[in-house]
């Protein structure tokens, strides 16, 4: 995903899709210790996936005035 897909996106759509990456993670992480799946680079992807949606969220909250 790239980082100007999530700028266009507003407040309530970036929740929906941490929240979207956040079960996707979870998924990955049981996938793996179970070993049902070998695809290690998905969990990289999905984990930096969901940093940029939270770095961007903390931005928009900053230009709103909503942190420190």
């Amino acid at each position: 995903m790239k980082i100007s897909e999530i700028r266009g996106k507003s407040a309530e759509d970036m929740n929906k899709e941490l929240m979207d990456l956040l079960r996707a993670q979870f998924s990955l992480r049981m996938q793996l210790s179970t070993q049902q799946s070998n695809k290690t680079h998905e969990l990289r992807r999905v984990r930096r996936d969901i940093a940029r949606v939270r770095t961007l969220m903390t931005e928009a909250n900053a230009q709103a005035g909503l942190v420190g």
